[in-house]
């Protein structure tokens, strides 16, 4: 009995590291978002913070840290993989785009223009 209580308060120790650490870089996310970085700076930034707390509930929460089997671990490392395809393409895309796009269109909104009305008084329905 004397290990299970050891082995217990063992974990409740992680776990409550686990959680300062997620406390800790949701502060360190928001003070992120004040810094002004140039490019595509601050999705870099927030997709490293994200990807670094995912893998500390992966980890210790989804008790992944604790696994043997391949036949985890590789699903993960092929989800992983198409994760940074899946957000790399698109920006590609948005690349080229922009540069076929004639000068000063991309980063400009249309303004549309109200429809003429007609000479009569709305509220007297002429």
């Amino acid at each position: 009995m004397a290990d299970s209580h050891a082995d217990i308060s063992k974990h409740v120790k992680l776990y409550i590291g686990v959680f300062a650490a997620l406390a800790g870089l949701t502060i360190v996310t928001v003070l992120a978002s004040q810094v002004d970085f140039s490019g595509p700076g601050h999705v870099v930034v927030a997709l490293l913070i994200a990807g670094i707390k995912a893998t500390l509930v992966a980890a210790v929460f989804m008790h992944l840290k604790w696994e043997r089997s391949g036949w985890i671990w590789w699903p993960l490392v092929l989800c992983a993989f198409f994760f940074v395809v899946l957000m790399t393409l698109p920006t590609l895309v948005a690349t080229e785009s922009r540069d076929r796009a004639p000068a000063g269109t991309w980063d400009t909104i249309p303004v549309r223009e109200a429809p003429a009305h007609s000479g009569g008084n709305a509220e007297s329905g002429h």
